[in-house]
Order: structure tokens, then C-alpha cells, then sequence
């Protein structure tokens, strides 16, 4: 194993906010701080910052430790990377380091670089991939979640709306769509005040909804034609993965080389088992941490092979009758799932 420390000369961390981004260099040898300077997040202050580094390590000897490569500091890690550094993103920070520090932009900075010095260089980190294809999916995602969420209150509200007024509209059971388009063309009628605005806010709210289903449709078309385009468009062949959950999957996987172990993809995804023995009694539990997008892909398509895969309904049976409980099962099954998709995205030659 090769760490950071015996690896590097200066470990440059960088501490990323909406207006500035502090930098701060250390020694990787000794943990000794060095030079720190602060810079806009303008592209002037973007160049300047990349100057900044340029004079205080080489490109071979100098790895820099971004905060919110993925957020706030997408910018300036794509520009460290495409000027030759090697980027790599911060490990959890021990509470034993910060004790007695204080903080402050510098003092975050240092220990963003300090929390990677012991770290093996293979297991580092890597930010995704802030370009291409796997970006434009990102955005893709982020708009359908807001289009969803839109589309969902927009259906709540109509029904209640409908409930508590009597439009005309049978909604003793979830509006078809045949009954939303009906109160999307309602016209203005001579009725009390009350009625009548009701009516008009009916009718905008099912407007709405159309809308959004229309926009949902487009944004699918468009994350098709991305994750055709994409490393994971092989994965659509299989039991439970449509475009959308193959857009996650390439949004958390990002690149080859990112994720540097199954069982790292698996932490990644929340499906790592995680020990809750006690006693005279060993067992495990399902993982609440990760990426959780990427985790509710993964339940949903278990859940779909759950009841369209053979070999998945054989397996539950079997493990059923061993006494092991539903929980456990889909933990496993997920477990297995994580195993799989690493596998067949970073070596795609053996499937």
C-alpha cells in the first residue's frame, strides 16, 4: 500500500463556498501548514487560484483535495484537473483533528488536505465526471425530480379541490386522465363566487399537470437518447432497468476508475450490510448512508425483479425457507445488485 503521505510533497486542500474558495497547502511529509490565500469564484478569481497552485507544487508532486467537487467546487476541480493535478475529493474528517482548532476557511481548508495524507493513493476518491454526457444527464435528473414533485402536488390539489367542491367531477377514486383533461377545457360559467373560482383554479391546476406530462415525456426522450449514448446503455437489457434508472446508475458511477472497489459502489449506493450484532445474536442491517437517488434505484429495480425474474422469485423461496426475513433478503439482493452493475461497468468485455 502507497499512501498519500509518502506519495506526494504538497497536499493543496480547498474549501468551496457560493463566493469564495480559500486554498491551503501542506506539508504531506510532516502535516505542516503552509501558504493559504483565498480567491472569487469569478472566472478571474478561478485563474487566479489556478496560478496560485501552479507556484506552490509541481503537477507530479501536488495533489489537491476539493470540498463539493461535485457542487460548489465543480468549477475549479474541472480546472485543476485539465491542468494536469490529480483532483480528488476529501475523507471524513475525524472529530479528534478538529478538536481545539476552531474553525475558519483556512483552518477547513487544512484539514480537508489533512484528512487524505494516511489514505492509499489506489482508494482516493475521484470526483465525477462534470462533462459530457453523464453531466447533461445530471441536469436531466435534477429537472425531473422538480417536474415530479410539481406534477404530484399539482394532482394532490386538484383532488382536493375537487372533493371539497361539487365541480361535477366523481373523485371518490385518483383522477384519470380522461377526467383532468375534461377540467382542463372547462370554460367560465355563471355559478356563485365561490364555485366559480374554484372552477378556475381547477382548470389551472389541470393545465398544469398536462404540462408536466408533457415535459416528463420530453425529458425521458432526452435521457434515452444520453444513456444510448453512454457506457451504461448495455444494462438496459437487463430484468428491471429502464432509462431513468440507468441515468442514476451513470450519474453516481460516472467514469471508469472513479469507484475503485465493488464494495466501494456498494457503500456508495447504501447497500453495504452493516453489523448490528449484540449478545448471542449476529445479523446485519439495511445501510440509511450513501447516495440515496442512487439507493432507491436499485430498491426499485429489485422490487421489479422481485416480480418478473425467475431466478430472483427461486432465490427469495430458497432463502425464505431458510428463515431469513424480507428485509434481509432485499438487503442481500441489493447487495447483489451493486456487486453486478460495478462489475459489468467496469469490466464490460466479461458480460
Amino acid at each position: 500500500m502507497t499512501i498519500v503521505a509518502n506519495t506526494y510533497t504538497h497536499v493543496i486542500g480547498i474549501d468551496t463556498h457560493a463566493r469564495t474558495h480559500t486554498l491551503t497547502v501542506i506539508a504531506a511529509a510532516t502535516a505542516a501548514r503552509g501558504a493559504t490565500a483565498a480567491f472569487p469564484t469569478n472566472a478571474r478569481g478561478l485563474s487566479r487560484a489556478g496560478s496560485w497552485i501552479a507556484r506552490h507544487g509541481s503537477h507530479l508532486a501536488t495533489l489537491v483535495v476539493i470540498e463539493g467537487a461535485s457542487s460548489y467546487g465543480a468549477l475549479i476541480a474541472h480546472a485543476v484537473s485539465q491542468a494536469g493535478y490529480r483532483v480528488a475529493e476529501p475523507l471524513p474528517i475525524p472529530k479528534s483533528l478538529r478538536a481545539g482548532r476552531g474553525k475558519s476557511d483556512p483552518i477547513d481548508a487544512a484539514l480537508i488536505a489533512s484528512s487524505v495524507l494516511h489514505a492509499d493513493v489506489g482508494e482516493l476518491r475521484n470526483p465525477r465526471d462534470d462533462q459530457g454526457v453523464r453531466a447533461a444527464a445530471t441536469v436531466l435528473l435534477a429537472g425531473r425530480e422538480l417536474l415530479t414533485r410539481h406534477r404530484s402536488a399539482s394532482v394532490n390539489a386538484l383532488t382536493a379541490l375537487v372533493r371539497l367542491h361539487d365541480l361535477g367531477i366523481d373523485a371518490r377514486r385518483p383522477l384519470k386522465d380522461a377526467q383532468i383533461a375534461t377540467i382542463a377545457a372547462w370554460r367560465d360559467r355563471t355559478e356563485d363566487i365561490a364555485t366559480a373560482t374554484a372552477r378556475v383554479e381547477a382548470r389551472r391546476l389541470a393545465r398544469a399537470i398536462i404540462q408536466a406530462n408533457l415535459d416528463l415525456a420530453d425529458n425521458h426522450d432526452q435521457l434515452h437518447s444520453l444513456v444510448l449514448a453512454s457506457p451504461v446503455a448495455p444494462l438496459l437489457a437487463e430484468v428491471g432497468i429502464g432509462i431513468v434508472n440507468a441515468a442514476i446508475i451513470l450519474t453516481a458511477w460516472s467514469h471508469p476508475g472513479r469507484i475503485h472497489s465493488e464494495a466501494a459502489f456498494a457503500s456508495l449506493a447504501g447497500a453495504c450490510p452493516i453489523p448490528a450484532s449484540s449478545g448471542n445474536r449476529t445479523h446485519h442491517r439495511l445501510n440509511r448512508g450513501g447516495d440515496r437517488r442512487l439507493n432507491r434505484a436499485l430498491h426499485s429495480i429489485v422490487l421489479t425483479r422481485k416480480r418478473h425474474d425467475p431466478a430472483t422469485r427461486d432465490y427469495i423461496a430458497r432463502r425464505t425457507a431458510e428463515g431469513l426475513g424480507r428485509r434481509a433478503i432485499d438487503r442481500s439482493l441489493k447487495r447483489y445488485l451493486a456487486r453486478h452493475l460495478y462489475r459489468a461497468l467496469e469490466h464490460p468485455s466479461a458480460y
